[in-house]
């Protein structure tokens, strides 16, 4: 057992010394000799302003998700998971299935709609195919097989790709039966009740949409994916269920919910002037007085991205195209009669994504700030950056932390592993995602640019083919450079003694070094990065 005195003896020594504990202190944060020696020029606070303000920002954001966590817990009593009532005779559903090149998933999903648990009579499925490689032969093979076997599927194939995913939703509502549309993407594989869980929540004759909460296939099969469950689960558990409970407005993520057909119609159609048509849709039938519903309990798995290049193309996309819809959609918000937190929240939602070219005017301006702000004193550096530090950046592993703890409440803690990644991760999308902002804001238009998915599961599976690998491009070499330069910041900061920032600048080395290494080997070495063992079925289905 410790001697108490020894302990005391220790700790005196320690303050004592003069490389202790007890000099750095007063040397960082009582010494008082040079104070008022420096005072800042015209330079210095052409610097500083600039940075205090990208910070301001930067912290108003994540405040906005301490809000998320705090209407979340206030509305609880609002969830919803029951119908009001239930339909006495079942109405007709349409399913849409939007395909494009999708051959290693198309017969997974195939299998799961066919098995959905509804009356065949009152039942149509649609394949909406885009493709322009082997899925057409894929597709169009399976859905005889399963016509044949008694399904009500038929095959739809454009060849103009015309408004992508959007155009391929409404062109098939022209021969849709349906009173409602229940719509799943490629790699979703809802459960046999999907459609009985859902439906009966339209006897509400203002309910409009449906949504419900995606799950993971793939969560534990690399620590990418673990980490992209993390995300997924925060947005779909305190950013839907926060909005949903107070009656905010919110959106229909592109699948694994069902609409209601005249909402669609009467909103003006599916829309494809952006990149999220689900979000622009969903505003829009907002805005005409429609209700949504979001299902926390109801769970539809996917298949998460395995490559960090596929990754980084879905972050693009959804970042683009909500500054687009946001464009688009934050002035008739503003205009309309909607309560004034329904617009505050609404331009939070849309203008989120805002914080990446924030992000990067942040790392321009750090080292320079922080060499400044040396000479300002450290006192000043604790009660005035730290806190705005501390409101930007730790609110999104406490957002998260919940998330985890809400769906896991026994083994949520193994989350805080994976917390510092995240927010590394988060970091190291900001090239990726602010060169997609920029050009949603000078109007610059691109195509739909779907995730590749390659039926990768578990362990054992591996990326079959590197035929929908995007190319790589100038930013993962970018990327590795900006983490070069946070190194060189923490240099600095050592050199100066200023331990306090360390870890945060080391949040900015991993992310950019771990984004940018990884879309290298990922997009150079085949599976690199992945498991060495061959998938179960490398080629594709039917061919």
């Amino acid at each position: 057992m410790f001697n108490s005195d020894l302990i005391l003896n220790t700790t005196f020594a320690l303050l004592a010394a003069p490389k202790g504990i007890g000099p750095y202190i007063r040397q960082h944060f009582l010494d008082t000799t040079f104070r008022g020696l420096y005072h800042a020029n015209g330079f210095d606070l052409a610097l500083l302003i600039p940075y205090f303000i990208v910070l301001i920002l930067l912290a108003g954001y994540g405040m906005h998700r301490y809000v998320l966590v705090y209407l979340y817990y206030k509305h609880r009593k609002n969830r919803t998971v029951e119908p009001a009532a239930r339909f006495a005779d079942l109405p007709r559903v349409t399913v849409q299935l939007p395909i494009f090149n999708e051959q290693y998933v198309v017969e997974r999903l195939l299998e799961s709609i066919c098995k959905l648990d509804y009356p065949k009579e009152k039942l149509d499925i649609q394949v909406l195919d885009d493709s322009t490689d082997e899925t057409v032969e894929v597709a169009r093979g399976l859905v005889e097989r399963y016509a044949a076997l008694g399904n009500p599927i038929s095959y739809y194939h454009r060849t103009n790709r015309e408004g992508y995913k959007a155009g391929a939703l409404a062109e098939g509502m022209n021969t849709s039966k349906g009173e409602f549309i229940a719509i799943f993407d490629a790699d979703f594989t809802p459960p046999e009740d999907f459609l009985l869980l859902t439906v009966h929540h339209f006897t509400d004759p203002q309910i409009g949409m449906v949504q419900t909460r995606w799950t993971h296939l793939n969560r534990h099969y690399s620590f990418l994916t673990e980490v992209e469950a993390i995300l997924l689960d925060g947005h779909f558990v305190l950013e839907h269920s926060g909005r949903a409970r107070t009656g905010l407005f919110f959106n229909f993520n592109g699948t694994a919910g069902m609409w209601r057909r005249t909402a669609i119609e009467e909103a003006g159609g599916w829309q494809h002037d952006t990149l999220t048509e689900d979000t622009d849709l969903s505003y829009r039938a907002q805005l005409k007085g429609w209700k949504f519903i979001y299902l926390q309990d109801v769970e539809c798995p996917a298949e998460l991205p395995v490559e960090m290049t596929a990754f980084k193309t879905q972050q693009a996309r959804w970042a683009k195209g909500l500054i687009q819809t946001g464009k688009k959609i934050l002035p008739r918000v503003l205009r309309s009669d909607a309560p004034l937190h329904t617009k505050i929240e609404a331009w939070y939602h849309l203008t989120a994504n805002m914080s990446y070219p924030l992000m990067i005017l942040l790392s321009v301006l750090l080292m320079p700030a922080m060499i400044i702000r040396f000479y300002q004193g450290w006192f000043q550096m604790l009660y005035i950056d730290l806190p705005l530090f501390m409101a930007s950046t730790f609110s999104i592993s406490s957002f998260y932390l919940v998330s985890q703890r809400e769906l896991f409440p026994r083994s949520w803690p193994r989350a805080l592993l994976y917390l510092p990644f995240l927010m590394a991760l988060g970091i190291g999308l900001t090239i990726t995602n602010t060169r997609a902002v920029l050009e949603a804001l000078v109007g610059k238009k691109s195509a739909f640019a779907r995730t590749p998915k390659y039926r990768v599961v578990s362990k054992l599976d591996k990326v079959g083919a590197n035929k929908y690998r995007k190319r790589l491009g100038w930013v993962p070499w970018v990327e590795l450079l900006i983490g070069a330069y946070f190194a060189a910041t923490i240099y600095y900061a050592i050199d100066n003694e200023n331990y306090i920032t360390v870890p945060f600048l080391l949040l900015f080395v991993v992310g950019y070094w771990y984004t940018g290494l990884m879309s290298l080997l990922q997009g150079r070495f085949g599976g690199a990065g992945l498991s060495t063992s061959n998938h179960t079925k490398p080629f594709p289905v039917g061919v």
